[in-house]
């Protein structure tokens, strides 16, 4: 298996000529960016989409819908339910998935999936902001893959390695924002996702031995949206320091997983 790091959160996966994509999005102005994000490697032939949660900076429904093969999956938490403002950040992706013709399946913490050659877990995940969110493990030949979404730091990453297996690899968001939206008052002076030392942390819980820091760089907007200063610095510090190889790599970039040793 080979894998790499898309735009902002994405990640997609590959074995024997079938890939699977998580968080994809290749359209950026979300993150207030003209940036084009890469695209799946195989368009019209990607075995499966996973989507941690429903932001637009998580989910682009037309990227997915160019990636995905005919009649592939497209996994997902449930809808955020309530008044107008609580579905402020989720309504464009919702809309967008049924605009588009995008099916999905909602996927509860601890149900499990099959897609191809990849065994797919739904975890538990914390949302910074209230929403619906799922993290995911992800095994095939032989290799286990974490990813996080933008979670914040929660106390289930023990019950993600018991149930699922300890994990070779995590992705996992390290820019711990501080974000002052104006559906979303009194603002709140804490982190809306995990600052680098407890990403490296949650790594080290789950037992990875490789982690690929995602989340982080694309979005500084004060002060709506501010990044904490040093993210990548700080998170490889803590990360060596627990044992764990951290991987920074450039959107876009495949590697190869090898260097991480097998559970």
């Amino acid at each position: 298996m080979r894998l790499r790091r898309l735009g902002w959160a994405g990640a997609e996966l590959e074995h024997a000529g079938r890939t699977l994509v998580i968080d994809l999005i290749e359209d950026a102005s979300p993150l207030y960016s003209d940036e084009r994000f890469p695209a799946a490697s195989r368009p019209g032939e990607t075995v499966a989409a996973l989507v941690t949660h429903l932001h637009t900076d998580h989910a682009d429904p037309v990227a997915i819908r160019k990636a995905l093969a005919p009649g592939a999956p497209v996994y997902r938490p449930e809808p955020v339910t309530g008044p107008d403002d609580d579905l402020k950040w989720t309504c464009e992706a919702e809309d967008s998935f049924r605009e588009h013709g995008v099916a999905t399946e909602v996927l509860r913490p601890w149900e499990e999936r099959g897609a191809g050659p990849f065994r797919i877990g739904a975890g538990p995940s914390l949302d910074g902001l209230g929403d619906p969110q799922l993290s995911w493990v992800v095994e095939c030949d032989g290799l286990r893959v974490f990813h996080g979404g933008d979670t914040i730091f929660h106390g289930h990453w023990w019950s993600i390695a018991r149930r699922f297996g300890p994990v070779d690899i995590a992705f996992v968001p390290i820019n711990g924002p501080v974000v002052e939206l104006p559906h979303l008052q009194p603002p709140s002076p804490f982190h809306a996702a995990m600052l680098p030392e407890e990403a490296a942390v949650a790594a080290h819980v789950l037992g990875a031995r490789i982690a690929v820091p995602i989340h982080y760089g694309t979005l500084n907007k004060p002060p709506i949206y501010v990044e904490t200063p040093r993210a990548v610095e700080r998170f490889e510090r803590r990360a060596r320091e627990l044992g764990i190889t951290p991987l920074v790599v450039p959107h876009g970039e495949w590697f190869d997983p090898s260097v991480a040793p097998v559970h």
